[in-house]
């Protein structure tokens, strides 16, 4: 051998199978048996307990080595078992006939049953004289926490009768802090003492939460193997929920290095994580009985118990704080639009919801700064960096110079806590915290130098664990967790305003720009066509006139009906525009006092732009017909009866009839002006028109198709005001009944009153709160309309949207933000309802959808 050795690392302890050790002390003994009952293996001291020698043990009958009645107990206690970390216990139980009491513990492994005995203690001196309700009161009656865990510690002691019994709390990194301390006198005190995540190994930590209690009764007694050591399949048998498990010698020369003669531990679990442990010590051997172990390891149950409903009581009033904190800033910034201009003001908004030293602002490529931090340079790389996170989510670190180690920062700074506020482009508020210089004692030294020690080559434990102090360097305050749920409710309520400041300006900016550009091209097709459309008037007229006289007079007819319809459709900034007030217009211009001749009848309507300019025409040219051959003409006294109404499809129906006027004969060619009447509808409009030359007066019926029809003017009175007229559906209708509404929205609260209003107008509801569970719901199921939030956290609902679509489902998109954030994709058509949802919203913007018709 050259006398050098292979390097050792901490990961030495956490490689260390300490659930197969093969052993158990030897305080009690242990029986592996099998589903049908015959023994498997046996701890070497079986003959010390039962009187039966282990050799003689494997391959019999259970039933051979204890009495059928305590087999019987021991099958009925097996029944209480539920699942494979679950230990029964039974005390005082006879195993043979000399009536020698054990106190016997029981668990499942793989396909066997585990029983482990040890002597019935009769000394009552360790049973607690206090019951545990007047424990739990006396803990309840603490008023905080650190009051809390020192009364945990004196509880548990009285239950222990330990020299030290210490309440250990991990931190985030695994490190542990004696946060309470029960001891007797004259043994000193490990309060306050630190110590490193390698002290407990992983595989240890793991065993914590599976096996809540753990007892070494003598540091200096010597393991008894269980035989055979390995079965059939070569395994070793797995002790990792054993009450009697051998210790791993690394841990017992680490007790004897403190001078303990034997140990004891209670998981403290909270919230299904190992927050820490009652930690016990005794200075000589100590073995309190099972019954006054089980009942620690209840009152470890109990006080994490507590714990947790004060931990959440806790982080609820500061969260309940720091909401409040949220909707004063949401005031304080709605209409601030100089949120870069002064970043400073947010460090006093924020400083009691989430104390820090300095703060970064980045929106869209702009930064300011404000206390201690980064300069701007440092600031822009720091942003850089944080855009490698995922998206969306707080991220917190207390040693800045490690997280980004070539970054410029100054050594001041040595906490962050980054909120980003948008996803694209990613903008940030960063708090800042300065470096906090410490001294932590550390029971020993943390960094625990490598030797080679008893055990052979692996990491000896630390021999010296008198305190140790560390100067900590380069790290802040860590960022709790309660302060990052904080983070997150800000991160929400600084996305709406930042949305609101800045997205909606650019926004605007954008869709102004194109709207100029929309509109340039627009005129330019509107004046192309008008001109085109004058182009075909006066070609078409030329060929049918008679003379120069007429064709001037047709001419200028038409195109004066069709200024004074392009009138009426630019004085509402091409808006629809009224029917009635179209064949006012006409009627005036061709009859002057007579305009009585024709009776009108109908609720009015209003034109789109297209359809207003084709009806124009057609009734320009119905007029002009009459007035020359019809019932119009002279001065008769004909007339025209002139109706319309709305059927059940929305569809407009217009009735010209003629009555009193000359007989009226189909004339055997049909010019420009009867071509307009009969073809303009259907041809440009979709439509249908029918027209018969009966004796008695022309009569002529049309359809215009109900997507050129808005609806009574009245309901048109102020259309910029959406949602703030009465709706337009009576709730008590039902206009959703019978039909199945998929309700997309990730706050529960919200979906609740979204499921509420949709479910009162009739609808059957399914809601899901994100992208992957609606495309989920939507696989297996149709539905009639789909209500989207647009944002969801994360993500959007835009795909689900192009799903909708592409099924033929109609949707209307909801949001907080404004209409320009959900229509700023490639459904720009779709209805948006602003929220919160309401009653009125929801039933005035049906209005606008295609819904299916009710059977």
């Amino acid at each position: 051998m050259s006398g050098t050795h292979e390097p050792v690392d901490l990961t030495n302890c956490d490689r260390e199978p300490i659930h197969q050790l093969g052993s158990v002390q030897p305080f009690g003994f242990l029986l592996a048996v099998s589903s049908d009952w015959i023994v498997t293996r046996a701890s070497a001291n079986l003959v010390e307990f039962l009187g039966v020698a282990q050799a003689d043990a494997i391959g019999r009958p259970v039933v051979s080595l204890i009495t059928p009645e305590a087999l019987h107990a021991v099958r009925n206690k097996l029944t209480t078992l539920r699942g494979p970390d679950i230990v029964e216990r039974i005390f005082g139980i006879a195993l043979m006939s000399d009536q020698n009491r054990f106190d016997i513990a029981l668990h499942l492994n793989g396909g066997e049953v585990i029983i482990e005995g040890e002597r019935c203690q009769d000394d009552r001196r360790d049973v607690a004289s206090l019951s545990m309700r007047s424990m739990m009161s006396r803990l309840d009656h603490t008023e905080t926490l650190e009051a809390f865990f020192r009364e945990g510690a004196r509880q548990a002691r009285a239950l222990t009768g330990f020299d030290r019994v210490m309440v250990y709390r991990f931190d985030e990194g695994a490190s542990g802090e004696v946060v309470a301390e029960a001891a007797r006198a004259g043994i000193g005190s490990f309060l306050g003492l630190h110590y490193p995540a390698s002290d407990i190994p992983v595989q240890a930590r793991a065993l914590y939460l599976r096996n809540l209690f753990r007892i070494i009764a003598d540091v200096d007694a010597v393991p008894v193997p269980i035989l055979p050591q390995r079965d059939e399949h070569g395994q070793p048998l797995d002790l990792s929920m054993s009450v009697l498990r051998s210790v791993s010698p690394i841990h017992i020369e680490y007790l004897k290095n403190m001078g303990v003669g034997a140990s004891l531990s209670i998981s403290i679990v909270v919230d299904g994580k190992l927050w820490g442990l009652f930690a016990c010590h005794h200075y000589g051997p100590r073995l309190p009985s099972a019954q006054s172990r089980s009942t620690a390891e209840l009152f470890g149950q109990m006080f994490a118990s507590r714990l947790e409903s004060r931990e959440r009581r806790l982080a609820l009033d500061y969260e309940t704080k720091a909401r409040r904190i949220a909707d004063r800033l949401l005031t304080s910034v709605a209409d601030n639009a100089s949120l870069l201009d002064d970043p400073a003001w947010l460090i006093e908004a924020l400083a009691d919801a989430i104390p820090a030293d300095g703060i970064g602002v980045w929106i869209n490529g702009r930064l300011a700064l404000a206390g201690i931090g980064p300069n701007e340079r440092g600031f822009a790389a720091l942003v850089r960096h944080l855009n490698r996170n995922a998206a969306g989510r707080i991220y917190a670190v207390d040693r800045l110079a490690e997280a980004y180690p070539d970054l410029e920062v100054d050594d001041a700074v040595a906490g962050m806590l980054a909120i980003p506020i948008s996803r694209s482009p990613r903008d940030y508020v960063v708090l800042f915290r300065q470096e906090l210089v410490r001294t932590v004692r550390w029971g020993g030294d943390p960094h625990k130098p490598v030797e080679y020690g008893p055990n052979g080559p692996r990491l000896t434990p630390r021999k010296s664990f008198e305190a140790w102090s560390e100067l900590v360097r380069g790290r802040s305050l860590p960022f709790t967790e309660a302060e990052r749920r904080v983070a997150e409710t800000i991160r929400v309520t600084l996305i709406e305003v930042v949305l609101r400041l800045t997205d909606e300006v650019s926004m605007a900016r954008q869709t102004a720009n194109e709207r100029q550009e929309l509109l340039i091209a627009e005129l330019n097709h509107r004046v192309r066509n008008i001109l085109s459309l004058i182009t075909g008037i006066i070609r078409q007229s030329q060929a049918t006139s008679v003379g120069l006289g007429d064709y001037i007079r047709q001419l200028e007819g038409r195109i004066q009906s069709l200024a004074r319809a392009h009138d009426q459709i630019t004085r509402d900034h091409w808006a629809p525009a009224s029917l009635r007030q179209l064949l006012l217009a006409e009627t005036a211009a061709y009859l002057g006092k007579n305009a009585q001749r024709i009776q009108m009848s109908g609720e009015d309507v209003l034109l789109e732009p297209q359809a207003f300019s084709t009806a124009a025409l057609v009734f320009h040219e119905l007029m002009t017909n009459s007035a020359k051959y019809g019932s119009l003409s002279g001065t008769g006294s004909g007339t025209v009866q002139l109706g319309w109404h709305r059927d059940d499809e929305g569809n407009l129906r217009i009735g010209w009839r003629e009555k009193d006027g000359p007989p009226v004969v189909e004339p055997k060619r049909h010019g420009f002006g009867s071509t307009i009447i009969r073809r303009s509808i259907p041809y440009d409009l979709g439509g249908k028109a029918e027209v018969r030359y009966i004796k008695d007066g022309l009569e002529a019926d049309f359809c215009i198709p109900a997507r050129h029809v808005v609806g009574p003017t009245s309901e048109r009175s102020n259309p910029a005001q959406v949602g703030t007229t009465e709706p337009k559906t009576n709730p008590d209708d039902q206009p959703l009944s019978g039909l199945n509404v998929l309700l997309v929205e990730n706050n529960l609260i919200i979906a609740m009153d979204g499921e509420d209003i949709l479910r009162r107008l009739g609808a059957d509801v399914a809601t899901a709160p994100s992208v992957t569970e609606a495309m989920e719901i939507l696989a297996g199921r149709s539905f009639d309309l789909a209500l989207l939030d647009v944002n969801l956290g994360d993500e959007t609902s835009f795909g689900i949207a192009d799903r909708l679509a592409t099924d033929g489902v109609p949707f209307v998109f909801a949001t907080g933000y404004g209409e320009g954030i959900a229509q700023a994709n490639s459904h720009s058509d779709a209805p948006v309802l602003q929220k919160p949802y309401t009653m009125e919203g929801v039933t005035d913007i049906l209005a606008r959808v295609p819904l299916p018709r009710r059977g």
